[in-house]
């Protein structure tokens, strides 16, 4: 294929789009550069689903069978009260393994780490660093970053999630672009002192406090999340106050609450933060266009953000690649037309929406409840699986790339 006159492009953000959108710019023959404000890639997090269109995607990428070695093993969700008794449960094998949980779930560090190795040959990472600011110009877009020497790119890609610098920088202030949701997440890592015999376990508390433990990969560990319904503002860099906004929220929660709540005190890898969706009236502005939750974050609700992230980054760069030389108009707006579809569909919430998974009033709990019980049954079940439908509802193009050369291992 014909080249860029200017070839040079850079993403922010070296988690999942980030990676999986380089990996594709430098198979359609672009020579990309991701700026990471982590000093190295980011281990664990929780658990992401890979279904549907987003599978696919890393099928094409020659990972799946190396993704499906990774993945964890759940037998599936269960919802428990107070004292620990069951009152609803959804099995791994429910709607074909499209279920809440689905067969294919990875944790987000392995899935982002499989993807940096693809990517790695042929591109440059720029790790402990961000992008502080961009000019552009009719022939390219100048870039300064906080530590590294100003350069100059053809094409800027912000992947740099929920709070990303980019989005700041080229579209406006986060108050215009993010909606929050009223609802507070956090997780971490904790050693595996329950009993969870493959399960997911949640726990709802009235005030639409929620509590969670699932088994994670490695031996010895679960993975646990704390939320919370409130629209408390919060400092992301102070991890003191985060830890006693926890205790404080979760003050007289039964089941395992307070072993998560002490757990939290000691996490290394504690994350908290709002729950918001992205919304922008277009993908792009001039030279800079938004990727994966950048740009459209549908929150963790909607158990597809991974699935926009992987079809995102490969439409991006097929997009591009096919448009050839000075033909990124045409490609964002390729980007736009193919992906703005799946984007809405992805982003709409479960019915509910966060009262459905974070009840305020014990009356509400008991009816959350009770739609789980109901899921796999009629006439609830179409619509159910309607909603699990939606990770497959794009038709993916066909992006011819050159010959590729073997993936490290």
């Amino acid at each position: 294929m014909e080249r860029m006159e200017n070839a040079d492009v850079l993403v922010a953000g070296a988690g999942i789009a980030g990676c999986a959108v380089a990996y594709w710019l430098r198979e359609h023959g672009f020579t990309p550069t991701v700026v990471e404000r982590a000093p190295a890639p980011r281990a664990g997090g929780q658990t992401v689903d890979l279904r549907g269109a987003g599978r696919t995607v890393i099928d094409r990428m020659g990972l799946l069978e190396r993704v499906r070695r990774v993945t964890v093993d759940q037998r599936g969700i269960a919802w428990v009260d107070a004292r620990g008794e069951r009152r609803a449960e959804m099995g791994v094998e429910a709607f074909g393994g499209r279920g809440i949980v689905s067969r294919d779930e990875v944790l987000r560090g392995d899935l982002a780490g499989l993807l940096h190795v693809a990517a790695r040959p042929g591109v440059e990472f720029l790790f402990d660093d961000t992008v502080t600011g961009l000019v552009q110009d009719a022939d390219g877009v100048d870039v300064t970053f906080e530590n590294a020497a100003a350069r100059r790119f053809a094409l800027v890609v912000g992947a740099d999630g929920l709070h990303s610098a980019v989005r700041r920088v080229a579209f406006g202030p986060e108050s215009e672009c993010v909606r929050p949701l009223g609802l507070l997440t956090a997780w971490f890592t904790m050693p595996a002192e329950v009993d969870l015999n493959g399960w997911y376990l949640m726990h709802n508390a009235p005030g639409g406090r929620v509590a969670s433990l699932r088994p994670g990969r490695l031996p010895g560990e679960h993975k646990a999340g704390l939320s919370i319904r409130t629209r408390e503002s919060f400092d992301r860099r102070d991890v003191a106050a985060q830890r006693a906004l926890l205790v404080r929220h979760f003050d007289g929660v039964g089941w395992e609450a307070p072993r998560l709540v002490r757990a939290a005190q000691t996490a290394e890898d504690l994350y908290l933060d709002s729950v918001g969706q992205v919304r922008v009236p277009r993908f792009s502005h001039g030279r800079v266009v938004l990727l994966g939750d950048a740009g459209y974050c549908p929150t963790p609700l909607t158990g597809l953000g991974t699935s926009l992230a992987l079809v995102g980054a490969y439409v991006l760069a097929g997009e591009l690649g096919a448009a050839g030389p000075g033909g990124h108009a045409a490609a964002f707006d390729a980007y736009e037309r193919v992906l703005r579809p799946y984007v809405e569909q992805g982003q709409e919430l479960p019915p509910s929406g966060v009262d459905g998974y974070a009840p305020l009033t014990p009356l509400r709990i008991r009816l959350a409840r009770a739609s789980m019980r109901w899921a796999t049954r009629r006439p609830m079940r179409p619509m159910m699986e309607r909603i699990f439908a939606k990770a497959d509802a794009i038709d993916l193009p066909e992006y011819p790339v050159g010959d590729r050369s073997p993936l490290p291992r």
